[in-house]
Order: C-alpha cells, then structure tokens, then sequence
C-alpha cells in the first residue's frame, strides 16, 4: 500500500514537472524491515524530486550506489533525481564512466529470459543500461541501473546518445572549477566554423571527384597497356611466319629447274618478301606506339595516387571542420599514458546500434609522477560565458585533487589546438587511473571502470564481440572508418573484481512543458 502512494505521488509530481513556480516534491520515505540476515541490504528509497526551476537540457547523470540514487543535471544544477536499485551482490553495477549509447523504448533482455525493460538505455554493449524497472529500496538488480518506470519514461525523451553518465560508488555532485588546461573556445573560431566546413567540404567534394576521375583515366591506361604484349606477340608471330615463307621461297627459286618454276618462285618471293615488310612495318609502329601507352600507366598511376592524397587531405580537413560543430571529449590515462578524442559524427553504426564516433586523435600524453595515482576526474563544460566555457568536476575515485590531477598532465599543444578553439558546451576532459575497458570502441564515446570496485554485473555478462568494421568511404563524403575492436575481457579468479585488465588500445507521462 505504501509503495502503492508513493507512486501515485510521485506520477502526480511527474505530471507537474517543468511548469512555472514548481515547488520542489516533499519527501516520502518508505522504511523496509529488514531481517537481520539482510543487514546489508538495508532499503534507502529516497523520493523522486524536481527542481523548483524550469529545466533545462541535461548534461549528465550521477548514479550513487551508495545512497542508491540517481540525479541529472543541467547546465545550472540538479533537475530531477529518484530512487535506484543497482547490481546485487555479485553481480555488482559497475562504478566508472559511461555515456548512452543506445536507446530503445520497449527492449526485451537477451540475457535474461526476455525480461521487460522499458526505456531502455544501454551505456555498455555486453548489457549495462538504465530502463524502468521494480525498486524494492536496495540493490537488486544484475547489473543494470533501475529507475521507477514512470521516471524511467519521461527521461527517456530528454536524453541523447553521446550524454554522459557517471556511476560514482560514494555521493558525488558537481563543483565549479577553473585551470589554465581547460579549454578556452575562440568566439570567433566559433563563428567561423559553419563557413569553414561549408568551404572545405566543396573543396573535399571536387577533390574526391579529381580523384575519381584521375582513378578512371589510370584504369583504362593500364588496361590498354595490358593488351600490349598480346599484340606485340601477334605481330612477332606475323613476322616471323612472313620471314620462314621468305625462306622457304628463296629455297624454292634456288632449286627451280625450269623457266616457269623459276618465274613462280621469283613471284612466290616477292610476295613473301611484301608480307614480311608489311609484318615488320606493323611491329615497328605498334612498337612505337606502345612506349607512350606504357608511359603514360606510370604518368596515370601517380597522378591517382597524387590525386588520392588530396583527396584525403580534403576530407580530413573538411570532417575535422564538421566535427568542430559537436561537443569533443577527451579522455586521459594514467595506465596506458595516452590522450584519446571523441566526437560523434552522428552517423549510425553500420552493424546496426548506436552511433559512429570520430576516433581519428589518439595519442601519447605526459603525466608527471607517472606512478603517483591521479583519481578519476570528469571535467564538463557545462555552458558559455563572456570568457568562454563554465566548467564543472565530479570525482569518482580520489587520488589526487581535481587541479593537481590537471597541473601534472602536459597535453601536446597541437591536440588543444586543434580541439580547443571550437570547443563548446557538453565538451569534457576526463582524468583516470584507469585504463579505457575493452567496451570503448567505434561506437561508444568513453568506457571506463574503477578496477578496486565490484563490477560483477559487467565481467559476468558476455563480453562484446570482436568486430571489423571497413571503411565506407566517407561521412557524408568525408570521414572513413577503420576500427577492429581488441578482444573481450576475460575475467580471471575473482568474478567481483578484476584483476587483470584487457583494454582499449589504435507510469504516466509528464506534461511536454519541460525540457
């Protein structure tokens, strides 16, 4: 019964969500009795809420598995929160980073019998999502991160693939920060952007037809080339058949006997010595003729290859031009000293699910006191200001603090140049001791998770399969793709924890007033 009015309340605040003058919802607390033997199991169902304040578009979601709650942002705070049930034990949701990558309102599980889960968003390809679901008020589920069903519905319209989720094991909320390492967009870069990319994706579009054509004209070079020694060997053939009847009628004019056999031998003579002139004329000119067919497949084949390398140029130059239009998330690792970028091009997987992310920036990264832990650090922009960028920090496993983790890194200044001037908000930096999880691949943005946290729901579901994905020459003409994910993590000895890394390396609807 009590579970009972607490949802009706908490679909009537729903219902009211995002109108002007909302009141923020007053608190219900269902207390669970709970047998001693399940100590450890003690229910923390805390109340749906809203903001007081019209929402606006959410930048992230902060799921704590300590007070089993889940909160998303927006750019000026907490809009709403409920209640959670993460993995059990044993099959532990993991804490780290994520973002959506998936969306799916009515998924039937895989993995579990088809089980319902309504409003489904995947933040991990071996099964990791939030989607509604039942709360008993502690953590029950197999990983997956529960929200009560009618949260779970009117959240699922305002996210989008690429948002990042953060699943912290302690309460952890966003702090205003500010360091010289974070990115300074230029306003005027900005604004020159959409010409920018207009410009150079014309530029990539006649560059790929140079290209095309300079390909076509190689190719029908070497094709007429090919036919070359066949008809330089018919000819030599042709000649030499003209030259043996020469010498079979010079034979016969030598062994003539008679006026009329020697008047036929000298006509057979004749005759075959104008064939053979003929058959040496043909050879002569088809010889001649063949040394420019030869040289101008060389002259073709590096002009496509020149023509080709323009080509590239120009579609590098022109998706980088269109990918300054999308927030850029750049993550950094303590493990594997590397810097990795990525933008989401927006372009759906070839394989079906998800999003074709740029991967095109990976690359080596100073960390001072390299064997110092730096913590998990993630740092987003949450919007524009008269300087540039406000930005924000969550922290998720200490190591050291947030500015000293920034002030040990030395990124390579042509990477901040080439990311920095247009960055914008949603933009992010994330600081890790971690490793990125064999999870991140060509259609995921980040994942990452603590390795000193249980992560039995991850490692127990069946890792992602390997997969190739080829190039399919061009997004929107202009970005190929060439990815082969590393294999899956196999989880050895401990199920709860993983002990050994195998990694990334190239109820009623709300009213629609809100949001």
């Amino acid at each position: 019964m009590n579970n009972r009015l607490t949802t009706a309340r908490s679909t009537w605040a729903m219902r009211c969500w995002g109108l002007p003058g909302i009141v923020t919802m007053a608190a219900v607390a269902v207390l669970a009795t709970v047998a001693p033997a399940n100590a450890a199991k003690q229910a923390r169902q805390a109340a749906e809420a809203v903001a007081p304040r019209q929402a606006g578009d959410p930048i992230m979601a902060i799921v704590s598995i300590k007070s089993q709650q889940v909160t998303f942002y927006d750019a000026d705070g907490w809009i709403v929160r409920a209640p959670v049930s993460t993995g059990t034990t044993g099959r532990e949701t993991p804490a780290g980073v994520f973002a959506i990558l998936e969306k799916n309102r009515e998924h039937r599980s895989s993995l579990y019998d088809d089980a319902w889960m309504p409003h489904m968003q995947r933040i991990t390809w071996n099964g990791i999502a939030l989607h509604g679901g039942p709360l008993p008020g502690y953590a029950a589920s197999h990983g997956c991160v529960r929200m009560p069903f009618g949260f779970a519905e009117n959240v699922f319209d305002k996210t989008y693939i690429g948002m990042r989720v953060i699943v912290s094991p302690h309460d952890t909320v966003p702090t205003d920060i500010s360091h010289p390492s974070l990115f300074v967009p230029k306003p005027e870069a900005i604004a020159a952007a959409p010409r920018q990319a207009d410009k150079l994706a014309v530029e990539a579009e006649e560059a790929t037809r140079a290209a095309d054509e300079a390909k076509k004209a190689a190719s029908v070079a070497a094709k007429e080339a090919a036919s070359l020694p066949a008809a330089l060997r018919k000819l030599e053939q042709q000649k030499a058949r003209a030259d043996g009847e020469i010498a079979f009628a010079n034979k016969t004019l030598a062994n003539a006997r008679t006026d009329q056999a020697r008047a036929k031998a000298e006509e057979l003579t004749q005759k075959a010595a104008a064939k053979a002139a003929d058959a040496a004329t043909q050879l002569d000119a088809a010889k001649a003729a063949a040394q420019p067919k030869r040289e101008a497949v060389a002259a073709t084949k590096e002009a496509a290859k020149a023509a080709a390398a323009r080509k590239a140029e120009a579609v590098k130059a022109a998706t980088d031009a269109k990918l300054a239009s999308e927030p850029v998330s750049v993550y950094i690792s303590r493990a594997t000293q590397k810097l990795y970028v990525r933008r989401n091009t927006h372009k759906p997987a070839p394989d079906g699910g998800g999003e074709v992310f740029d991967t095109s920036i990976e690359v080596p990264v100073t960390i001072r006191n390299p064997e110092q832990p730096i913590g998990t650090h993630i740092f987003t922009a949450m919007a524009k200001t008269d300087a540039g960028l406000r930005w924000s920090v969550v922290t998720i496993e200490n190591g050291d603090e947030a500015r000293n983790a920034l002030d040990r890194i030395t990124i390579p200044q042509d990477v901040w140049d080439r990311i920095g001037p247009t960055a914008l908000p949603r933009s992010s930096i994330v600081i890790s001791d971690e490793p990125l999880s064999s999870e991140t691949n060509y259609r995921t943005e980040f994942v990452a998770v603590l390795s000193n946290e249980p992560q039995g729901g991850f490692i127990t579901r069946k890792p992602t399969a390997p997969a190739m994905i080829a190039s399919d020459d061009g997004w929107d003409n202009g970005f190929g793709f060439f990815f082969q994910q590393r294999d899956p993590y196999v989880q050895q000895g401990n199920p709860r924890r993983r002990s050994q890394y195998q990694y990334y390396q190239p109820a009623q609807p709300m009213q629609r007033g809100f949001w």
